[in-house]
């Protein structure tokens, strides 16, 4: 496939979330596996107007990589287990990142199952935590760029039979009321949802 060129990512946030999917994310590790998962969900986040951006406050230690060039990964840890990834979007110096909710697994299948301790391939990256345990993707990753030979990302296109559809974003509590998710309708690897926790609807918690 074609790689992506950083300037693909230098894109408004939204538009970029939207573009994203159907493309496919690469990691290759520096002991020789190779993983590809095509993009079936994402969610946006901007600092300005968006509460639930983590740079909606001002620049931190923390967030200061969502303040840097496009195409550039910002991977942080959360719920005390999960490693979430995110690609940088906006101009350098304006913070805004498309968050990675899931993939449909390319390659690396038998790796994948290890990592998730799973057989079932529909479980294994339909979720921001469970892509990034199957890919090994881990905080070393944050600040890498998507122009390198370790993570990139490469074209890839929508079939005729795919509908991008638009929702709120999920497992958030602050500016729940926008339409910030885009995903694959349909699509078996799009993350699933269960009662209780913020989000599409009354969708959603993150599955382990």
């Amino acid at each position: 496939m074609i790689r992506l060129e950083s300037d693909f990512f230098k894109q408004p946030t939204l538009l970029l979330a939207e573009r994203l999917l159907g493309k496919v994310f690469v990691h290759k590790t520096t002991d020789g596996r190779f993983y590809k998962g095509r993009i079936v969900e994402t969610e946006a986040y901007l600092a300005e107007g968006d509460q639930a951006c983590h740079a909606f406050g001002g620049r931190t230690e923390r967030n200061r990589i969502m303040f840097g060039p496009p195409g550039t990964l910002y991977v942080y840890f959360t719920y005390g287990c999960h490693n979430l990834m995110n690609i940088v979007s906006e101009p350098e110096g304006i913070a805004g990142a498309v968050l990675v909710r899931a993939v449909e697994p390319l390659a690396g299948l038998e790796a994948m199952k290890q990592n998730r301790e799973t057989c079932k391939e529909t479980n294994l990256t339909n979720g921001p935590g469970k892509l990034t345990q199957a890919m090994e993707i881990t905080l070393a990753h944050n600040g890498m760029s998507l122009s390198g030979r370790t993570v990139f990302m490469e074209d890839g296109i929508l079939q005729p039979d795919e509908t991008v559809s638009s929702s709120k974003r999920i497992g958030i509590s602050k500016s729940t009321d926008l339409l910030w998710r885009r995903y694959l309708a349909g699509n078996a690897f799009v993350s699933k949802a269960r009662p209780g926790t913020p989000g599409a609807g009354k969708k959603m918690q993150l599955e382990s």
